[in-house]
């Protein structure tokens, strides 16, 4: 689908679940276009949009300080009492949370996301960006896009919307937060792309007449829990939304066609495989020459 189409008016919700919003099957998110493109191909996306995954431990950590920072998320239990889930009543602790839509917290835990918390309000950049009454946590936002009628969604963690200027910030606990690291986990986890469309919800939504502008906020989860504050770079903006705008039109063929191919897709012959290209150009100039 390449043609213009009439589009859905663009939609702002305010309080919407993070369980509603994360099972709308009838937009895409930014996690779905990524998952589009490779490594992931079509019918990876739609299993695993089919069949959500329960709540992952390593999630916990992450989860809680999002809430402890921004205000809004899940709510957190502390496991008193306890050290770890060895016990059986501290493992129906435990899962009593999480069926109650809850964070667990073992004591340690609760310790470390408070610290986590703190570190981000004294910090110089990120403390006065994420500061209460400065933005909103959580806006859902919903838009159709023109060229291939598909309705896409966006749920920034932080938006800040003033005259001078309209920032997205994106808040992200990280096992290393030096800025080379940073750099990895954008190209790791096509962040550019998350950027991108963002920038472009948000700006579909009238929430940006000047445009808007786009930050990762990166901490580390090891004390002392040190924060790396940037701003996305223009030309990766670019090449995210040309990622956007080919995993859309995917998509698009998916919906209109109910076909959602793997990696290979149909083929006449079975295609060859070899190194990537860097270990490829080495060893033929060293082996081949």
């Amino acid at each position: 689908m390449t043609a213009a189409v009439e589009v859905e008016a663009p939609k702002i919700v305010d309080g919407l679940s993070a369980e509603k919003y994360h099972a709308d099957k009838t937009s895409v998110s930014s996690s779905g276009l990524r998952a589009l493109l490779a490594p992931g191909c079509p019918a990876q996306f739609k299993y695993d949009r089919d069949h959500p995954q329960a709540p992952k431990r390593e999630f916990d950590l992450g989860n809680a300080v999002h809430t402890a920072v921004l205000g809004e998320g899940h709510d957190i239990v502390e496991i008193v009492g306890f050290t770890d889930y060895k016990k059986a009543d501290a493992r129906a602790l435990r899962d009593d949370a999480y069926a109650a839509d809850k964070v667990p917290l073992l004591p340690k835990e609760k310790v470390q996301v408070d610290a986590m918390a703190k570190a981000v309000r004294e910090h110089r950049d990120a403390g006065p960006l994420l500061a209460p009454g400065v933005g909103r946590p959580e806006r859902s936002i919903y838009w159709t896009d023109p060229a291939t009628g598909v309705r896409c969604r966006v749920r920034p963690d932080w938006l800040i919307v003033r005259p001078e200027i309209t920032a997205i910030v994106d808040f992200k606990t990280t096992t290393d937060a030096n800025p080379e690291a940073c750099s990895k986990a954008i190209e790791s986890y096509s962040y550019h792309q998350q950027g991108a469309l963002y920038i472009d919800g948000v700006q579909a939504a009238g929430l940006a007449p000047e445009g808007a502008r786009f930050f990762f906020v990166f901490q580390s989860k090891k004390a002392p829990y040190l924060i790396t504050v940037r701003e996305l770079k223009d030309q990766d903006q670019d090449i995210g939304r040309a990622r956007n705008e080919r995993a859309l039109r995917i998509y698009a063929d998916c919906v209109a066609n109910d076909d959602w191919p793997d990696w290979t897709g149909p083929v006449d012959t079975i295609p060859q495989l070899g190194m990537p290209s860097w270990p490829t150009l080495r060893q033929a100039e060293e082996y081949l020459s």
